[in-house]
């Protein structure tokens, strides 16, 4: 055990783990990195200069014996088992009061179990997940720490200082017990998917619709990016669209092969959110339409069986106004389903979470920054009840303005041929939500009739059940 040594220890080398570690040593925190990987600790002593201030081994033991205690662990390795290991390999060389956190996306009832697990030994544990990419991590990253407070006080100032900021406020806070930080972080990405979804399907029917060019659109989204549409995917999508090929002439985005890839967070909000019994439609079908685009040969082969629709060009100006009405409609809704699942699972597995503070944290740093989550977070403040960002009237007045056009846009879509999940899904969840009555009345009867489920009436209190065909 060491009384003085540096400030903060980091595992994982990595693109991610390697600039978070510069971070914290840029905003005057000493800090000591480890990977098994001679070349990346090599690399992280070079880049770092004052080994006073930054320095790393492979050796786990002189990695634990140089920080202070009680130490403070950040672990940036892949979810799933690589953390169990990681953990194992550094419990023989931490004391009581040490602090480990995991910041590698992993599944909220993963960290469950590891925080019960160290507990019974001494050692602090939490999740805390963290947003923005290589850049983020370097210059200013949306952190989402959860579990115990005691241990997150320690590492308080630390996550502070190198966290992004937003009018000078870090985009940083303690978000409830457990695995909160990382539910809050798959949530995210959930979102996240759901957004980019919404995004290319407004690419595609801008090009295909619109016959836009790629200076054009990038033109389109540079614009949308300095109003209501403010935000960090809108932003680099700007920037892709005028991107041209090194290789080959023209532009890079018409060479990019159509199949997206995942690392499976989109999926467990999806899972979780059927767990729960909340809709989350916008992001549902972001999941499976990265599934569908991984069935590329079987798609070219359909495409040579079944005739093309044609498609009808419609006005530049025309189609330019309502995509951008349609892409605001579309965000509005995907956030909406997110902090609803967010409130939802506060109350199932005791989060306490504050969906305002949640809101503040991702202006800045994050992938799915925004400037409609100052509005978002402007609701949640004033109204603590508030069940469902769509019953807020600043909500229900954009909702309104937009609406028609994601009608305008997803019609036109329909009638063309061009597939927009995203956006129909988005707009079916409204129409459900906004719907007094649904004809599931006739889904609980069918229930009844063929498997005596029961169901209630609208004009009686109780449960019933009808003989619907005669047996005899």
């Amino acid at each position: 055990m060491v009384e003085f040594g540096y400030d903060f220890g980091l595992v994982g080398l990595g693109v991610m783990g390697r600039n978070f570690i510069l971070n914290v040593a840029d905003n005057g925190f000493s800090a000591f990195g480890h990977d098994l990987d001679e070349i990346k600790v090599e690399s992280l002593i070079t880049e770092g200069r004052d080994s006073e201030k930054i320095n790393a081994s492979s050796n786990v033991e002189t990695f634990t014996n140089s920080l202070s205690v009680p130490r403070k662990i950040l672990l940036l390795v892949p979810a799933g088992t690589i953390v169990d290991t990681v953990i194992e390999s550094l419990l023989p060389h931490l004391d009581k009061g040490d602090i480990l956190i995991d910041s590698g996306n992993s599944f909220f009832t993963d960290t469950n179990r590891r925080e019960e697990y160290l507990k019974s030994k001494g050692i602090h544990f939490f999740g805390a997940g963290i947003s923005g990419g290589a850049r983020g991590a370097r210059l200013g990253p949306s952190i989402m720490p959860g579990g115990s407070e005691e241990a997150y006080e320690e590492v308080q100032p630390i996550f502070e200082a190198v966290a992004a900021k937003f009018n000078g406020e870090p985009c940083v806070a303690y978000l409830g017990p457990k695995s909160a930080g990382n539910y809050v972080k798959m949530v995210h990405n959930g979102i996240e998917y759901g957004l980019m979804q919404l995004t290319s399907e407004i690419y595609d029917i801008l090009k295909k619709l619109g016959g836009f060019s790629n200076a054009e659109l990038h033109e389109i989204f540079k614009k949308w990016n300095e109003g209501r549409l403010q935000s960090y995917l809108v932003e680099i999508t700007s920037e892709i669209l005028k991107k041209e090929d090194e290789h080959a002439n023209g532009y890079l985005i018409d060479k990019i092969l159509d199949k997206a890839k995942q690392k499976g967070t989109g999926k467990w909000t999806s899972q979780n959110a059927m767990d729960l019994g909340i809709p989350i439609p916008s992001i549902d079908i972001a999941v499976s339409m990265r599934e569908v685009s991984a069935m590329k040969e079987e798609r070219e082969k359909a495409s040579g069986l079944y005739k093309s629709l044609g498609t009808e060009k419609v006005g530049k100006d025309e189609l330019e106004k309502a995509a951008e009405e349609a892409l605001y409609f579309g965000f509005v809704l995907t956030y909406a389903q997110g902090f609803h699942q967010l409130t939802e699972a506060s109350m199932e597995y005791g989060y306490e979470f504050e969906p305002s503070t949640i809101a503040r944290i991702w202006r800045a740093g994050c992938i799915i920054r925004a400037g409609l989550l100052e509005e978002i977070a402007t609701a949640y403040s004033k109204n603590k009840k508030l069940s469902h960002l769509l019953l807020d009237m600043s909500f229900v007045n954009k909702i309104e303005s937009t609406l028609q056009s994601a009608r305008k846009i997803i019609s036109a879509a329909i009638k063309n041929g061009i597939p927009l999940p995203g956006h129909t899904n988005s707009l079916t969840y409204f129409d459900a939500f906004r719907s007094k009555k649904l004809p599931l009345n006739l889904i609980q009867a069918q229930r009844d009739y063929f498997g005596s489920h029961t169901y209630e009436r609208i004009d009686r209190e109780g449960i019933f059940h009808t003989e619907w065909e005669d047996l005899k």
